[in-house]
């Protein structure tokens, strides 16, 4: 098998185990989210951890990248705690497909802060992407739209994380940066749901297990998958969550998208399959389009 089928293969399996992260975090029912996020990265902690000193590594990297371990572990804490707000607020493909307007984010930021030049083709990318959002939106002057804003917001968060693990690059093992985060999310939280703690059953704690373990597996899967090809070779394959997300949505918990966040599915799918037409185009001819 040649590394980029590997990759896409890595990818497709990080795609699923996200997809059934979010599904039993929605299953586990009226835990409070800090609980669930708890539970999520406590997990991930404990495997990432296994691989750390399976190989022998540094637990908390290197000292010269520690503001940048502290600077992404804060990100995605917080992205986690608004996606699982979102998950349990949701249609569950709505939740996950705002969420993935965090690689148009992330080209964003990369711009701003790292001062990567933007294409206009991923312009354009972005401003259907945007669209896109506000079909599954919907935008209303009332309580209902909060759920949705806070899932954009995820994204954003979710965006300033890998804009800082492009900073990172090679610097740190990824099951360092796992683990890191894993610490730091589960450190943080600790205090507050040991102060707020609501009972749980055993189901809901078999739930939140499962969640972690899937996140697990999501997030070495997508970690590796792009160490095997590119990511503007494979990136798109990752979207295929929207297609688990709606098909669990449907058996799961009887929710059908409406027509408008479907638009919006295709919207931000076609924006991100447009990137990746273009981002594989022979350099020389993309030179000529220019």
């Amino acid at each position: 098998m040649s590394d980029r089928n590997k990759g896409i293969l890595l990818l497709l399996l990080s795609a699923f185990g996200f997809s059934l992260m979010a599904a039993f975090v929605k299953l586990s029912g009226d835990v409070p989210t800090v609980q669930k996020t708890l539970f999520r990265n406590a997990v991930s902690m404990v495997i990432a951890f296994g691989f750390v000193k399976y190989f022998k590594a540094r637990l908390f990297g290197k000292k010269e990248n520690q503001k940048y371990l502290l600077l992404r572990s804060a990100l995605g804490a917080v992205g986690i705690l608004l996606n699982f707000y979102a998950i349990d607020h949701l249609v569950l493909s709505d939740a996950d497909m705002l969420n993935k307007m965090s690689p148009f984010l992330t080209m964003i930021f990369a711009a701003i802060f790292l001062k990567e030049y933007v294409r206009r083709f991923q312009v354009i990318a972005i401003m259907i992407a945007f669209a896109g959002s506000f079909f599954i939106i919907k935008p209303a002057f009332n309580v209902e739209v909060v759920p949705y804003l806070i899932g954009l917001l995820s994204a954003f968060f979710a965006a300033g994380a890998y804009t800082v693990l492009r900073v990172l690059g090679e610097k740190e093992q990824f099951y360092t940066v796992v683990f890191y985060f894993s610490f730091f999310t589960t450190a943080a939280l600790l205090p507050f749901v040991v102060f707020f703690y609501e009972p749980m059953t055993v189901k809901q704690w078999i739930y939140l297990m499962a969640a972690g373990l899937f996140a697990t597996i999501g997030q070495f899967g997508i970690t590796v998958a792009y160490k095997y090809a590119p990511a503007k070779e494979i990136s798109i394959f990752f979207y295929s969550t929207v297609v688990y997300s709606a098909l669990i949505s449907i058996v799961l918990f009887g929710q059908i998208p409406d027509r408008w966040s479907i638009i919006g599915y295709i919207a931000i799918f076609g924006a991100s399959f447009y990137m990746f037409l273009k981002n594989n185009q022979d350099p020389k001819r993309l030179a000529e389009m220019k």
